[in-house]
């Protein structure tokens, strides 16, 4: 062929070539492969598909590069580029009237062979590979699609950002250009944005210790960095890190770890489809050397493709291996991989049929390039061959160029249409490379090409996930399930959605996930204190405080619950308190109840033996109307203890205190009144004392009024100043809610109280002063023991009061005025009562007088 085309050439451009291309080049042993197809623009592409070793150079001779190939079964990646580009060229529709080439280049996974097809690429002519020294044909490469790592993506971008060429990246790993180079379009998110999904699996299986194994690369780094810190985050431990080189099975093993190896289940891998192989065999040569060989193990990857083939490999160690978890693209139009088709076989009939392969140096060439160009057709392309052969990778190559001849003819119409408003009369306009900057930025660019991946209302690359869960059952073999999804939610955020089905059927076929913890989850009703010293995945188990829960395992805190609610027994919920009161129905309210009846009952009898009785002497004697008073008021203050019994009202609330303090004053002025006229009485008998004016009903009168009135007075002024109203009690018992009466002003209450006392103190000393007065029915001794025991009951009432809460408080009260009131009912009158009824010889005047 090449002969045939240097008759054809004319002489003179042979010689005007040899006169232009005077530049040369030692030949080289290397032999790049290299598919093209002239067209008015060209799409390069670097793909990585055939495994080269490169050997050692001698330098007995001059430097040649010796290279040695590994079969390789990765031929779809150029498939993916011819497939798209025929199919885009026979469509009408995306770009008629201007041919579309291409220019493709295994780069053989390797620095070197990249730079060699880059210069190829740039050249403009087929000579010596130097840019910018042009001669003959002349290329205009518009795009370049690359799906390398990141160090060999790293190294197109520098190369192609010098000629502002669009770099468009399909593959997983490159996206840390993103912010560094802005000619650099990543068509797959960044692998970070996946790391908050994968910690919520962790979580989900509530696993808290893991092992971190990444290739000891820029990626690799960063995964361990950012996932340490999330895990961290999030209260899990990654307790191992491992890092190896992606291209050798080195790794600096701390054998001190032993332990971690075998105690974790659990171990993250951040993979990429170079290194992936690496290290599995790496952990297989690990768990190899220990002892004891773990089992169980579950594997959860970064890798977003199938990677089925990996699984059906002899080498691959399943026996240590429980499940994999992996997170792919949600699945569209991804076809499945055809596991025996024999593409190695395939790309050799393709080259022979559909390509002019050169072997030897072409005529513009100085290198051993094996160029193959494209024939008129593709003839051996079928339409129906192209679904089977896709996988995920190559259909995101396939989707990526039908994205850029989709931007293409955008910006070759917009240049036509600019062209026509000029009034030019231009054929073709030239398009450059940088001028397809700002269609590749555009939203609809990402959002035509890749299912699944899509750019946000804030301009963020994102995608939704699978989760891939590979189970390892027991004779070695392994089955997929798409275990669940993960769903964006915000730029680093996802929802976990877990498909119930696979689950079940995890079930069916293994048994329940293998346990990766510090210690034993603490249950609801408890929260994790952190162990001194050790990670923050190892910690003790302390009940929640009174008053607060946990609902769920292996809570950071408690929480507290709402007022009105207390926690059950095992503190995992709120119930509702018991509002409490004293009520008539319990048994104390029954026994005050019953003991408040008898004494009114009693008292009431008093007061009407007294009142049918009232002419004889017992009763005229020591006043007949102070005894009628303070009966009365006996009577109301017993009846008063119904205002404390109850659920607490308004209404019983302004009464209750108020009302006590009143009658009670009243009660002990009259017993004061009683003293006094008594005192004064036996005065007056003695020659020349004046007291006797004094003498009568006035003086009891004014005595009873006097006294009971400060009280009223005070009584008064607490109730326009600070009244008492209803009131819930929700802290001082963890369980209920007492209602009760809020005194509104504490100060009043026990000034009201202490007036009953100040005055029950100076008729306790009258009347102990008038104890040993002659007479048969002097009250003087009686009324001395009743304000005796009407001082204790309320000096013993104070520290009582203050340590009961809730009903008991109102109970002490209430008891307080029924014995204080029966004290001075049983004191005084019932003696009375007794010789009234049952000793009428002792109710004469005839006895009074002879005493």
């Amino acid at each position: 062929m090449l002969l045939l085309l240097l008759l054809l050439l004319p002489q003179e451009v042979l010689a005007s070539l040899r006169a232009k291309c005077i530049l040369t080049l030692e030949r080289d042993e290397v032999h790049p492969q290299n598919y093209y197809k002239p067209g008015e623009f060209l799409i390069g592409g670097i793909v990585s598909a055939t495994r080269m070793l490169l050997l050692p150079l001698s330098f007995n001779k001059s430097p040649l590069t010796q290279i040695s190939l590994k079969p390789s079964t990765a031929y779809w990646k150029t498939l993916s580029f011819l497939f798209a580009m025929q199919a885009t060229s026979k469509n009408p529709n995306i770009l008629f009237n201007v041919t579309l080439g291409y220019n493709i280049y295994d780069n053989y996974f390797s620095t070197q062979m990249t730079s060699e097809a880059l210069l190829d690429l740039l050249s403009e002519g087929m000579e010596a590979n130097v840019p910018n020294y042009s001669c003959g044909r002349q290329r205009n490469t518009v795009v370049v699609l690359e799906g390398a790592d990141t160090d060999i993506s790293i190294q197109i971008s520098t190369m192609l950002g010098t000629y502002k060429i669009p770099q468009i990246n399909h593959g997983f790993d490159s996206q840390v250009l993103s912010d560094e180079n802005p000619f650099f379009y990543p068509m797959l998110p960044a692998e970070g944005v996946q790391y908050p999904g994968m910690v919520k699996l962790v979580l989900h299986f509530r696993w808290t210790l893991v092992g971190l194994l990444a290739p000891d690369t820029e990626n690799g780094q960063r995964f361990i960095r950012t996932l340490t810190s999330l895990l961290i985050r999030n209260g899990i431990c990654p307790v191992l890190s491992q890092t190896f080189l992606p291209a050798s099975r080195k790794a600096n093993i701390i054998w001190s770890l032993y332990l971690s190896w075998r105690k974790v289940k659990v171990f993250i891998y951040g993979a990429d489809m170079t290194s992936f192989n690496v290290g599995i065999l790496l952990m297989d040569m690990v768990f190899k050397s220990l002892t004891e060989p773990p089992r169980e193990k579950v594997l959860i990857t970064t890798i977003r493709w199938d990677f089925t083939i990996y699984l059906t490999k002899k080498s691959f160690p399943l026996q240590y291996i429980h499940s994999i978890f992996s997170f792919p693209l949600k699945k569209n139009q991804i076809a499945e991989y055809v596991r025996y088709l024999n593409l190695h076989s395939f790309m050799r009939y393709l080259a022979e049929t559909s390509f002019l392969c050169s072997y030897t140096n072409d005529v513009f060439s100085v290198k051993v390039w094996r160029r193959c160009r494209q024939r008129e057709d593709l003839e051996a392309f079928k339409e129906e061959e192209m679904d089977p052969i896709l996988t995920q990778d190559n259909y995101f190559i396939y989707n990526t160029i039908w994205a850029v001849a989709r931007a293409l003819k955008a910006a070759y119409l917009s240049r036509s249409r600019n062209t026509f408003k000029s009034g030019k009369n231009v054929k073709s306009p030239k398009l450059k490379a940088w001028q397809l900057h700002s269609f590749f930025q555009n939203s609809q660019f990402y959002n035509n090409c890749i299912n699944g991946v899509y750019l946000d209302e804030n301009g963020e690359l994102v995608e939704d996930l699978d989760i891939v869960h590979w189970m390892v059952l027991p004779n070695m073999s392994t089955t997929k399930v798409t275990f669940g999804s993960l769903e964006r939610e915000g730029y680093l955020d996802f929802k976990l959605m877990i498909n119930q089905n696979a689950t079940k059927k995890m079930e069916m076929l293994i048994k329940s996930m293998p346990f990766s913890r510090c210690v034993e989850s603490c249950p609801p009703g408890f929260m994790k204190v952190a162990q001194e010293g050790r990670p923050i995945c190892c910690y003790n188990c302390r009940p929640c405080a009174e008053g607060s829960i946990s609902t769920m395992e292996d809570a950071d805190k408690c929480t507290k619950c709402p007022e009105d609610q207390h926690p059950n027994t095992n503190q995992v919920h709120c119930i509702p308190k018991i509002k409490s009161y004293l009520y008539y129905k319990e048994n104390l309210g029954v026994i005050l109840t019953s003991i408040t009846l008898f004494l009114s009952l009693s008292t009431g009898f008093g007061l009407g033996v007294f009142i049918k009785f009232m002419e004889t002497p017992i009763v005229k004697a020591n006043n007949r109307d102070l005894s009628y008073i303070l009966l009365v008021s006996l009577l109301l203050s017993i009846l008063t203890s119904f205002l404390f019994i109850g659920r607490p009202r308004r209404v019983t609330c302004l009464l209750r205190q108020t009302a006590f303090s009143i009658v009670f004053s009243i009660a002990i002025s009259s017993i004061l009144a009683k003293r006094i006229t008594v005192v004064l009485a036996f005065l007056a008998t003695k020659p020349g004392n004046k007291v006797q004016r004094w003498l009568g009903k006035s003086l009891a009168n004014s005595i009873v009024l006097s006294c009971s009135g400060f009280q009223v007075i005070m009584c008064s002024i607490w109730m326009g100043t600070f009244p008492p109203f209803p009131d819930s009690d929700m802290h001082s018992q963890p369980r209920e809610i007492i209602l009760q009466c809020n005194e509104g002003s504490v100060t009043m209450f026990y000034v009201a109280l202490g007036y009953m006392g100040f005055l029950s103190a100076i008729c306790f000393m009258v009347a102990f002063l008038a104890r040993n007065l002659p007479g048969t029915f002097n009250e003087a001794k009686l009324i001395s023991f009743s304000m005796l025991v009407f001082c204790s009951v309320w000096v013993s009432f104070v520290p009582a009061y203050l340590s009961t809460k809730g009903k008991y408080t109102v109970a002490v009260q209430v008891f307080s005025i029924l014995t204080s009131s029966a004290g001075l009912l049983g004191c005084i009158f019932i003696p009375k009562c007794y010789i009234i009824i049952f000793r009428p010889d002792l109710n004469t005047k005839e006895h009074l007088m002879s005493k």
